[in-house]
């Protein structure tokens, strides 16, 4: 009977600073009204990294027909999922979404580069806290820090494979409603990633969400999980 009075399949594809757990808030929301799944990507969580090349796209389609919800990695693979799959995707929420083609910022660059320098000596612990203190609030890095510290000791486990991502397509084919939000708190990129989106993406919503970083739906769960459920 519970199945029967939820509305349709939810997706939620997470950031790569942890795995599906970082949706436990979101998950308890919805599942009273939808049905929800949350899988680890591959390299993140439970799911180990392929070892021959594979797509993220294909991954998330496998549970197609679906609302997507992704945030920041999530959201990017969300967004490349709805372009390549017109018509399977019937709502789409960004979520402090990355882009496959961006002019990042020197703030930007030099996080990056600080993390690979991390991951290129071998200090995974180093690695993990440079994240940490980059995106995410002191008040939970507990939580988050063990499931960075495996996506990284599964990234590292063998040599990467290639990453196979579809041919990309403009935004303005984007035929879904869709959601665009950002953290108040999240990093001048982010914001102008949101907005670019928010304008480019047909008929799309943009919302900042007061008092959140970069993970939204771990800072400002009952923001986040309000705009979900109106919107989804």
């Amino acid at each position: 009977e519970r199945l029967e009075q939820r509305t349709g399949l939810v997706h939620l594809v997470h950031s790569a600073l942890g795995d599906a757990r970082l949706w436990r808030r979101q998950v308890a929301a919805l599942e009273p009204r939808f049905e929800v799944v949350a899988p680890d990507l591959p390299g993140w969580g439970a799911s180990r990294m392929p070892e021959t090349p594979f797509s993220f796209v294909d991954a998330v389609a496998e549970h197609l027909p679906a609302a997507l919800v992704g945030n920041s990695f999530g959201g990017n693979v969300a967004l490349r999922t709805a372009l390549a799959h017109p018509g399977r995707v019937s709502k789409l929420v960004l979520v402090g979404a990355g882009i496959g083609a961006w002019d990042w910022t020197d703030e930007m660059r030099g996080y990056f580069a600080a993390e690979e320098a991390g991951i290129e000596a071998g200090d995974l612990d180093e690695a993990t806290e440079i994240n940490l203190a980059f995106w995410v609030d002191p008040a939970f890095h507990a939580e988050v820090r063990p499931q960075q510290r495996r996506a990284l000791e599964l990234q590292t486990a063998h040599e990467e494979p290639e990453v196979v991502w579809p041919e990309e397509r403009p935004l303005s084919e984007l035929d879904v409603p869709t959601l665009v939000v950002v953290g108040e708190r999240d990093k001048a990129d982010f914001h102008a990633i949101a907005k670019h989106l928010a304008e480019q993406i047909p008929d799309a919503r943009l919302e900042v969400v007061p008092g959140a970083g970069h993970l939204v739906g771990v800072e400002q769960p009952e923001a986040l999980n309000e705009l979900l459920l109106e919107f989804l």
